[in-house]
């Protein structure tokens, strides 16, 4: 038995076990989405009630969990970097914290302790034969709180790929190991309608052959990626990695050729779609998985040419100020990556920052484009930053445009039904 193989026995247990190196008191860091550790977060809601003042502090979860239970709060308590479907109540109810923050800088805000790291809870691939276990599906923020925390405790799954980048951990680093081997989690696309094929027409006619992209979660990206199809030597420098892309790869759209940096590879910081995507990213050459940091930073993916950054948001004032994270004062999301890319797109050499929304809401009774965001409405893009806003009637370009022009044009991307009462407002205001 080699060295590695002794360690690995030495410091293989149960999940129940593997938990034991959490203490009152802590935070246990675990990663964005699918890297999350099933085994290990049902072992610690199973002894919830055994801890105190525990806190877990993770970017969207995808499960459930027991420990989410409001009644045992004081015991192990949520600590959200972005809300997901199953943290949102909790969040909105105020039984879970909230944590502001760039999605490139959780990194940066972890190393210098502001953001606490006592223990880290992973799933990761198996162990290679020099020792080494790759945290392939999201090694966004979590190998900085690697470096902090006093434990690290891992749960090997052989379903998990092992994919080339700065993704990885050596069996030294860890303080102990459980094993599990149901699949990982899949995230269907959404779906596509009349709607989001529209905008997505318009997002397309903006992307040369050759660009870089980023591209974000929903019906609306997605349905752009179905409009890319044809283009070619497209590169891909994003923080979600999902089966839209996996498509424009087998297309043969992208092939990262004309990158100024990571050329000929795809970058992103974590994985979030089908069992398929999970298989493409084992050991692809052609793929690196980045720490947040490395790949959100806006330095450098701006120094792509030609970034295209494609996000969503759900409420735009006449300023171009995208509020995507939340419903008046009440969390959705978080700020996740979509202000760190848009700052790198407007730092390309012809890059572009765009920001695609529906017109309305509710079954168009709510306009999307307003005079000012509803009171308490987190700004998740500036109107420094804000360059294109595209809904389903157009294109508004705002970046260099004065006030009273990114008004002007963000009516006439309004919906029709809308547009009077808005020009009203825009005139009170004396931006019309």
């Amino acid at each position: 038995m080699s060295t590695y193989a002794q360690q690995y026995a030495q410091k293989l247990c149960s999940a129940a076990d593997a938990i034991r190196h959490v203490r009152n008191g802590d935070t246990i860091v675990v990663p964005t989405g699918v890297g999350e550790p099933p085994a290990l977060l049902t072992a610690l809601s199973e002894a919830r009630r055994e801890f105190e003042g525990v806190q877990v502090s993770q970017i969207l979860p995808v499960r459930k969990y027991d420990y989410l239970d409001p009644e045992t709060a004081h015991h192990v308590r949520h600590r959200a970097y972005f809300f997901s479907g199953v943290t949102r109540p909790g969040g909105q109810q105020g039984l879970i914290d909230f944590l502001p923050a760039y999605f490139s800088e959780i990194p940066q805000l972890i190393r210098r302790g502001q953001f606490p790291a006592d223990v880290v809870f992973t799933i990761a691939s198996p162990m290679d034969e020099h020792g080494y276990f790759s945290l392939s599906l999201a090694p966004d923020y979590t190998m900085a709180a690697i470096e902090k925390a006093r434990a690290v405790v891992i749960e090997v799954n052989p379903n998990v790929p092992f994919a080339n980048g700065d993704c990885h951990i050596h069996i030294s680093q860890v303080a102990a190991l459980c094993e599990s081997s149901d699949a990982i989690a899949e995230v269907g696309l959404p779906e596509i309608g009349p709607l989001q094929e529209a905008i997505a027409g318009y997002v397309a006619e903006l992307i040369p052959d050759g660009a870089t992209l980023q591209i974000g979660y929903g019906g609306i990206p997605d349905a752009v990626v179905m409009q890319l199809v044809h283009k070619k030597d497209l590169g891909v420098h994003t923080e979600m990695l999902g089966d839209g892309i996996l498509k424009l790869v087998e297309a043969g759209a992208v092939n990262n050729s004309r990158k100024n940096i990571n050329k000929g590879k795809t970058i992103a910081t974590f994985a979030l779609g089908s069992k398929k995507l999970y298989q493409f990213m084992h050991r692809n050459p052609g793929l690196e998985m980045h720490p947040v940091n490395i790949a959100n930073d806006p330095y450098l993916a701006g120094a792509n040419d030609n970034l295209h950054a494609i996000n969503a948001t759900m409420q735009v004032d006449f300023l171009g100020q995208c509020g995507s994270e939340s419903l008046g004062h009440l969390p959705y999301s978080g700020t996740g990556g979509q202000a760190d890319f848009v700052r790198a797109a407007n730092r390309s050499n012809g890059g572009k920052a765009i920001i695609v929304v529906p017109s309305t809401a509710k079954g168009d009774t709510i306009s999307r484009i307003v005079p000012t965001l509803t009171p308490g409405t987190h700004v998740t893009t500036s109107k420094n930053d804000v360059d294109y806003i595209i809904t389903e009637y157009g294109v508004a370009q705002l970046r260099g445009k004065s006030a009273h022009q990114r008004c002007a044009s963000l009516i006439a991307i309004a919906h029709p039904n809308f547009r009077d009462e808005l020009r009203a407002q825009a005139k009170k205001m004396g931006l019309a």
